[in-house]
């Protein structure tokens, strides 16, 4: 269930407060091009407590389609992917990305301590060093002719299932 803090408090507070709830994964967002769309997954993110969110590139976001969250969320912002890969160092990085898939969603038995969730454009997808350097990539089944989700709703899906396998009631 949600947390809800007092009316009164200060983002920072939130933050304490949220802080001993986080959870032990990481969201990233490769250059996105869409700055609704980085919105939306910081408030998707929101919703599972990751331990940061991971903007690589310069690409803006549109605070206010994050409803507010990103005041309420650790957010690191590296320049490129060099950058990306040090901050990450030594973490499992898992892609999401439907054309270079390596595992279904679907197919998913546990995910790792520590996994880096990268999600890209939803045009261009993901860069193959990312891809390359990935433990896993994992597509999300889908049918219909339409190519791709919309990267927050691939974003909530994957993230769902991640804490489908995690919550104990």
């Amino acid at each position: 269930m949600a947390l809800v803090p007092p009316l009164d408090y200060t983002p920072e507070q939130v933050r304490e407060l949220l802080a001993p709830l986080r959870n032990d994964f990481s969201v990233a967002i490769w250059n996105c091009q869409n700055a609704f769309a980085v919105g939306a997954i910081i408030r998707v993110a929101h919703s599972f407590l990751p331990r940061e969110i991971v903007i690589i590139g310069d690409a803006p976001y549109y605070p206010k389609a994050s409803m507010g969250m990103h005041k309420y969320e650790q957010l690191v912002t590296v320049p490129d992917n060099d950058a990306f890969f040090a901050h990450v160092a030594g973490r499992p990085l898992w892609s999401c990305e439907k054309d270079h898939a390596t595992i279904s969603l679907f197919d998913v038995a546990s995910y790792p301590r520590d996994v880096v969730l990268v999600f890209g454009s939803e045009r261009a997808g993901l860069p193959g060093d990312i891809l390359a350097r990935s433990d896993a990539v994992v597509g999300i089944p889908m049918y219909g002719v339409n190519h791709s989700y919309p990267v927050s709703v691939a974003a909530g899906m994957v993230l769902c299932d991640w804490a489908r396998r995690r919550y104990r009631p």
